[in-house]
């Protein structure tokens, strides 16, 4: 089922339709459209036909799994952003999730506020409004450009993720500076939390296997977190 959407629609896919309510409920307060789908092959048919500005899907999902539908998805060169909602407290599957690129996680039970909340951050760094006092960086191979949402490596254009983006812009806005994992969760995902260390991880391995030869600018420093240098 749909609602008109005002702030753009939301696409849940949700076998658990008490949860799918609740969710629909909450982004629809919120001024969000929302169409809800309990299946995971009617929920991919969904993303293609009604192209959603987010995507909230569960994991285990009868039919395709949430997981599948990304990947799917991200093969069709569709980069809508999806948080993953999850029942399993599987570090494998939140991981594998991330790999296949979505953009956060929630597990169950969750706050429906905060869900609201992380999919509005999302959006707005997926919306990538140019802000007047951003610049574009350049780091060895690598130009990216906030106000466009571009990035280049040795002049080709790089596809990324919102949240791969916004994490290599943190990187190259202070060369040099080392970043702690729990300092990257908080400003680029907007929320800080020891457990969600891991997210940062992943999405750091992400970036530099898409930035190939020039995955060297991104460096690890042990125990700490991660710094941009050329």
């Amino acid at each position: 089922m749909s609602d008109a959407p005002a702030k753009g629609l939301v696409l849940v896919v949700e076998d658990e339709r008490p949860i799918a309510d609740l969710v629909r409920l909450y982004l629809a307060r919120d001024g969000f459209g929302v169409h809800v789908e309990h299946d995971g092959a009617a929920g991919l048919a969904a993303a293609r036909r009604l192209r959603p500005v987010a995507c909230i899907l569960d994991i285990a999902l009868p039919g395709l799994e949430g997981t599948e539908i990304v990947r799917r998805l991200r093969g069709d060169g569709d980069w809508t952003p999806v948080i993953f909602l999850t029942a399993r407290d599987d570090e494998v599957d939140r991981i594998l999730g991330l790999e296949l690129g979505g953009d956060d996680y929630v597990t169950k039970p969750f706050s429906p506020r905060e869900l609201v909340t992380r999919v509005k951050t999302l959006l707005r760094r997926a919306s990538g409004t140019p802000d007047e006092g951003r610049r574009v960086r350049t780091l060895g191979p690598v130009t990216l450009d906030p106000g466009r949402r571009q990035v280049t490596v040795y002049g080709a254009p790089l596809t990324l993720t919102p949240t791969e983006f916004d994490l290599l812009g943190h990187l190259l806005n202070r060369p040099g500076r080392v970043f702690t994992r729990e300092e990257l969760l908080a400003s680029v995902w907007g929320y800080a939390s020891a457990a969600g260390t891991r997210t940062v991880d992943v999405h750091v391995a992400q970036v530099r296997a898409k930035l190939g030869d020039a995955a060297t600018l991104i460096r690890t420093v042990r125990g700490v977190g991660y710094t941009a240098d050329a």
